[in-house]
């Protein structure tokens, strides 16, 4: 069963990095049909970019690229410690490939020509279990949190919030209707490599704040103590 916060399909992510059009064009096609929101792209760098930058649900992955193999874009995605499943999409049938891949963080591996309904089945078994890894969702009132896609939604929108400012929102939703201190916020912070001096939490936090004021949910400042997260029943 998935979280109340989780439609398990729709708008499910898909980064598509495959450097054959046809063959692309294809898979969006049906992918986009099945559901799913599908971004592609072909070039080996771009596609190691893109995904610094965007969060993705799956990556269907080639690994004969332009300009970077994606047996490297796959290190450079472990490295970061992004654990967003995986699938190889190859022509690459030797065993030893199959062994790389995986040993280099894969989660499935298949070559082509494939069968489009097992790529299908694969593609929803991979989803599953990205889904059963990423089930704590924390939710108060209105305010869902994707702990490990890193996304927060207020009344079922997305808010475009800040490692930093996700940072502070998942800290204070573990507490929530409790006071955290500046001194625990900036500790917890530390041990998620987002250390920050004082003023600038303060500034993180009034950002999260007005952000957060299209939904139910707020964050007050208790003067000398800290900060509270809560439900505001007056919205």
């Amino acid at each position: 069963m998935f979280p109340a916060c989780v439609n398990p399909q729709k708008n499910m992510r898909v980064l598509l990095v495959e450097d054959d059009p046809v063959l692309a064009d294809g898979l969006m096609r049906i992918l986009r049909k099945s559901g799913y929101v599908v971004m592609y792209e072909g070039n080996g760098q771009r596609a190691d970019q893109l995904l610094t930058e965007q969060q993705f649900d799956l990556v269907i992955l080639d690994l004969g690229l332009p300009d970077m193999d994606g047996a490297e874009i796959l290190r450079h995605l472990r490295q970061r410690n992004v654990q967003v499943p995986v699938l190889i999409l190859t022509a690459r049938d030797k065993v030893e490939d199959r062994v790389q891949g995986l040993d280099l963080g894969a989660d499935d591996y298949l070559t082509k020509p494939f069968d489009l309904p097992e790529l299908e089945a694969r593609i929803r078994s991979l989803l599953r279990r990205g889904q059963s890894a990423s089930s704590a969702q924390l939710q108060v009132g209105d305010l869902c949190l994707d702990t490990v896609g890193h996304r927060a939604t207020s009344h079922g929108i997305p808010l475009d919030l800040s490692s930093r400012e996700l940072g502070i929102l998942e800290i204070l939703m573990l507490r929530a209707g409790r006071v955290v201190s500046k001194e625990q916020l900036s500790e917890q912070l530390s041990e998620l490599h987002e250390e920050m001096t004082g003023n600038a939490l303060q500034v993180y936090v009034h950002r999260l704040r007005k952000k957060l004021e299209v939904g139910n949910i707020n964050i007050r400042t208790m003067r000398g103590l800290g900060y509270l997260l809560e439900k505001d029943e007056a919205r």
